[in-house]
């Protein structure tokens, strides 16, 4: 597949500090943030409130983490699909990755803890809820954003916001072998709401712009990608774009990568006021995550809208 020179993806400062709500740079962020989903799904945050210190912490964290033994990391198993341990998988045998549920409380950081070190992990626990609550806080901007340019009422948003399910994904992928492809994970869309994807240490995300073009995201410590997933796009009524991504492995180090992603607790209402002539209601109005994610994980349907659609298109 062919590469973008030069990558089209809008990148959003949030180190701005005249970036207040209500503000000239606040409005024109918001139209930023919105036209960057609907185009591709995603946006390029520049966010500087998790210090370099901060990341080096999480890679340490994570070091000891994935140091475990194997039957250790599979003991984080959980009810919801796609939280608990993946890895070992002849198809994509670089990747591994553990979830934290509920990583914004120091009580859900706790809890995995515990599985991993019977004993207790306090170091691990407070930089890993420390760091999920700074992107938290990076995905309630991002929400804000959005209904704000689409002139929803904020009362509804904050609801939104805390209907929200949090989990974070600490994600290993190992240098392939000789004898190995370099894909590191596959072509995918992310089934949450929001997603914010961090590379710690390595590069690898690459966006799909086109169906023949895929552009690289630089891995920085203040730069986060933030993507919409299945269920942003059928919450915006087909408005915002699900974004294509996936991981090439071309470094000869692992590759260390975070992402919080948002899972709604309560069924998702697609607003009135994104309903109109111009857009007509794509799916059925109200959209139950959890049971989404059981249902793809059935019908095993790779098209992102083909899934939705099947799913609940009218």
């Amino acid at each position: 597949m062919a590469y973008q020179s030069q990558c089209p993806l809008h990148v959003v400062d949030f180190t701005n500090e005249n970036m207040k709500p209500g503000t000239e740079a606040w409005l024109s962020a918001c139209h930023v943030v919105r036209t960057a989903l609907e185009d591709h799904g995603c946006f390029i945050a520049r966010y500087n409130r998790v210090s370099k210190e901060l990341c080096d912490s999480v890679v340490s964290a994570m070091d000891t983490l994935f140091a475990l033994p194997l039957e250790t990391k599979k003991q984080d198993t959980s009810d919801k699909l796609y939280h608990s341990y993946l890895g070992q998988d002849s198809m994509i045998p670089l990747y591994e990755s553990l979830g934290v549920d509920n990583p914004l409380s120091m009580d859900g950081c706790q809890k995995f803890a515990h599985i991993m070190w019977p004993q207790g992990n306090q170091g691990f626990c407070e930089t890993i809820n420390e760091y999920a609550k700074l992107l938290g806080e990076l995905d309630h901007m991002a929400k804000r954003m959005v209904f704000e340019s689409y002139g929803l009422d904020m009362k509804k948003c904050d609801s939104f916001i805390e209907s929200s399910n949090y989990l974070l994904r600490c994600q290993q992928y190992r240098a392939a072998k000789k004898d190995e492809n370099d894909l590191g994970l596959w072509p995918h869309t992310d089934y949450a709401t929001i997603a914010i994807l961090h590379q710690l240490k390595g590069n690898g995300l690459e966006i799909q712009i086109t169906e023949w073009e895929w552009c690289r995201a630089d891995a920085l410590p203040n730069l986060f990608v933030v993507m919409a997933g299945d269920g942003f796009q059928v919450w915006s009524n087909g408005r915002i774009r699900s974004c294509q991504h996936r991981v090439i492995m071309n470094a000869k180090q692992p590759r260390y990568s975070t992402g919080l992603f948002t899972f709604m607790d309560k069924t998702v209402h697609i607003p009135e006021e994104l309903v109109n002539e111009q857009h007509p209601l794509r799916y059925k109005p109200i959209f139950d995550h959890y049971e989404y994610t059981h249902f793809a994980d059935k019908v095993k349907i790779t098209d992102h809208n083909s899934r939705i659609n099947a799913y609940c298109g009218i």
